[in-house]
């Protein structure tokens, strides 16, 4: 007889050290501990955690954006660097699955910066990045647009884990072509609380996909900044909570800083599957099939030899 599993998924709602990359890693260090104690088998950040969302993009006219931003893609976090082996330091010690939302750097260019979803494993490694496809509105002042390599799916011993940022649970491809994958754990990221909106698509992409969502935000406040970033702060409580595959809220919203809990079993999936599987036998592909390009994106195309 099969045998079905529990696991215990966690959002942490919390507010980083902002635009300080260094101070924010080592939070989400001790928030991952934190974590685990709380017996969590999957821990998720929200959207840009390390080190920040930057709100500050809102007003490319003050005078103090130009530092800022500065600043801002200073304290990206490189995939792989010193910053990522501390995070996955951290996971292996914790012995739990992290999906923290990173401001990932151009380790070539070092002026692009990507809204990542960095996917660690418990056994201290990089599972793989996600970044995401287009940026919203003043973001797209500050981010990369990602593509198609990264729509992936990671095979846990819980399940299927994936992760969207934002609105790209608005998008609606991208989350079937997880789903596609056969996702049966998904973290939905959003920078911070924004009202109905942010929890409707995180219940709609759980009841479609017939799968548990951590939809995890962050906290932004005024006082959470020390500097000339305050007077641009956004103003953002998190409201975070977790979703059952039938699209029910069983953990949260959630206010304040805190680490929201619920224990999820893969009986729950396989019966939400059963009854509604869009990637199986609740789907049409002689009608509508989705092409997905998994080519990495390239800007330098080198050619050698060219006969003249």
């Amino acid at each position: 007889m099969a045998d079905y599993r529990e696991f215990t998924l966690a959002a942490i709602q919390a507010a980083p050290v902002f635009f300080d990359r260094d101070a924010s890693t080592e939070k989400a260090c001790a928030l991952i501990e934190q974590a685990a104690e709380r017996g969590a088998t999957v821990a998720a950040f929200g959207e840009t955690w390390l080190p920040g969302y930057p709100s500050f993009a809102n007003y490319p006219r003050d005078p103090q954006w130009g530092k800022l931003a500065a600043r801002y893609i200073t304290n990206a976090v490189e995939i792989p660097s010193p910053t990522t082996d501390k995070l996955c330091a951290a996971a292996r010690k914790a012995g739990l699955d992290v999906v923290i939302g990173v401001v990932e750097r151009d380790a070539v260019s070092q002026g692009t910066a990507y809204c990542t979803l960095l996917f660690i494993g418990r056994e201290g490694v990089i599972l793989g990045r996600h970044r995401k496809l287009k940026p919203t509105r003043v973001e797209r002042i500050m981010w990369g647009e990602g593509d198609g390599s990264s729509l992936r799916v990671y095979q846990r011993d819980y399940g299927r884990l994936s992760g969207l940022n934002c609105w790209e649970h608005n998008m609606v491809l991208p989350g079937y072509a997880l789903m596609a994958q056969g996702a049966q754990v998904h973290v939905a990221a959003w920078p911070g609380g924004t009202g109905a909106r942010h929890h409707f698509l995180s219940q709609a992409f759980a009841s479609q996909g017939a799968c548990y969502v951590v939809c995890v935000s962050g906290i932004e406040r005024p006082e959470d900044h020390s500097d000339a970033s305050r007077a641009l702060a956004g103003n953002w409580d998190g409201l975070s909570c977790i979703i059952d595959p039938w699209g029910n809220i069983i953990a949260g919203p959630a206010e304040g800083e805190t680490i929201l809990t619920a224990t999820g079993n893969s009986e729950a999936i396989a019966t939400a599957k059963v009854v509604c599987d869009v990637a199986g036998h609740y789907s049409r592909p002689d009608v509508l099939q989705l092409r997905v390009n998994r080519s990495p994106s390239r800007r330098l195309c080198e050619v050698e030899n060219l006969e003249a």
